[in-house]
């Protein structure tokens, strides 16, 4: 099983990208996260993410129901144990579309996952596009601006840097990123096991 894990700046592009590479990899699904948000307009509940109250957050919080789990611009964000388990019971790769801190707890609870960091072109071109959405008031941009400078200073810790200018490019290297993380070790350890079995080794 493979976990990807995607995280960026706000107005980077990641869930366009994230959308884009799926829809090559059918078995790559999307580790739909719990959030305390409000949906923006065109999401759905279950399929961009589990919307719940704080209330109902903070209880799965304390019945040690995340694997990871982080504040991001105000509202809680959290992957569930049980999506990760359903997607491995299932044979599917998961794809986690996550903020900073978020990445680095999956990356502790799963070494092997491969994390991959989606840097702009160019800073300006990131208040564009955050202020292009219309959705967020000229208070959240201006803190998801704030974040976005601190997540910054964090983006080298990744596996991978992925920038993300010419849509198509990108979308190219994090498929090849997707491929090769296929072809490690412990992705085909199964399979290594098997054949082994097979030949009495």
């Amino acid at each position: 099983m493979v976990l990807l894990i995607l995280a960026a700046c706000s107005g980077t592009g990641k869930s366009t990208l994230g959308r884009l590479l799926r829809a090559r990899q059918p078995n790559l699904r999307l580790s739909v996260s719990h959030t305390t948000r409000a949906p923006r307009p065109g999401e759905a509940e279950g399929v961009d993410y589990h919307f719940v109250d704080r209330p109902t957050f903070e209880a799965l919080v304390v019945a040690e129901g995340f694997a990871e789990w982080a504040q991001y611009a105000g509202n809680l964000y959290g992957t569930a144990h049980s999506t990760i388990a359903a997607a491995e019971a299932a044979g599917h790769d998961l794809l986690f579309d996550v903020e900073v801190v978020g990445a680095g707890n999956l990356k502790r609870a799963f070494p092997d996952a491969v994390a991959c960091f989606l840097l702009p072109p160019t800073w300006p071109e990131v208040e564009r596009r955050l202020r292009s959405r219309g959705t967020e008031t000229e208070a959240s941009v201006a803190r998801r601006l704030a974040t976005g400078r601190w997540e910054l200073g964090h983006a080298h810790t990744f596996d991978y840097l992925v920038i993300n200018e010419v849509l198509e490019r990108a979308v190219d290297d994090l498929d090849a990123i997707y491929r090769a993380a296929r072809q490690r070790t412990p992705a085909r350890l199964a399979h290594l096991e098997r054949l082994r079995a097979e030949a009495g080794a």
